[in-house]
């Protein structure tokens, strides 16, 4: 079973760590104090495309993978030897197990891999969430609590509210379905000669 980032990525870096690096790579090209001849130019550019080239392969390897993960996930429990495998080769990369794979892992439990993975995938996920809650900003309703925070223009108390207009009248159920009119009955067949 391939690995995250493994054999298939055959990665040094990682994603975030190819973009430091890209960054870098541009403060440098712009701030040197001495001229770069061009054929040193032209390397640093290349490096840069290569770069770029590898963040975009670390993203649609990251998509294959996780595509890959929901596949044997949908497929349990026959696939639970390459879900696990799977999964745990993720974590290992950094991935944050969803709720489908917790329930996943509790479904599998009675067996020792799986038992041992689920907790596991519940350190990683009770650290992702606290992680997010130290860095989620207070809510934005404190600031319009202010002095100077915007308002909302106050109608006068007595003043009932009425309903807007519309612009052209509302039609009556006798203007949109007019009333049937009754068939008249045929002539009677014998009364016509006479």
């Amino acid at each position: 079973m391939p690995t995250p980032y493994g054999s298939r990525g055959g990665m040094a870096f990682s994603a975030a760590e190819l973009h430091v690096l890209r960054r870098s790579l541009a403060h440098a090209l712009q701030s040197s104090s001495a001229p770069l001849a061009a054929e040193e130019v032209q390397d640093c550019l290349r490096l840069a495309q290569s770069v770029d080239d590898a963040v975009r392969e670390a993203g649609r390897l990251r998509a294959f993978l996780l595509d890959d993960l929901a596949r044997y996930r949908a497929a349990l429990p026959g696939s639970h030897t390459g879900y696990l495998e799977l999964l745990r080769d993720a974590l290992a990369a950094g991935y944050e197990p969803t709720p489908d794979d917790l329930a996943a892992l509790r479904a599998l439990r009675a067996n020792r891999a799986a038992a041992a993975l689920l907790e596991r995938a519940r350190e990683v996920a009770g650290r992702s969430v606290r992680r997010r809650l130290t860095t989620t900003p207070a809510p934005r309703t404190r600031l319009m609590a202010l002095a100077g925070g915007r308002e909302e223009p106050r109608k006068p108390a007595p003043a009932p509210e009425q309903p807007p207009r519309p612009e052209r009248p509302v039609p009556t159920p006798g203007e949109v379905f007019p009333p049937r009119r009754k068939p008249t009955p045929p002539p009677a067949a014998g009364r016509a000669a006479g």
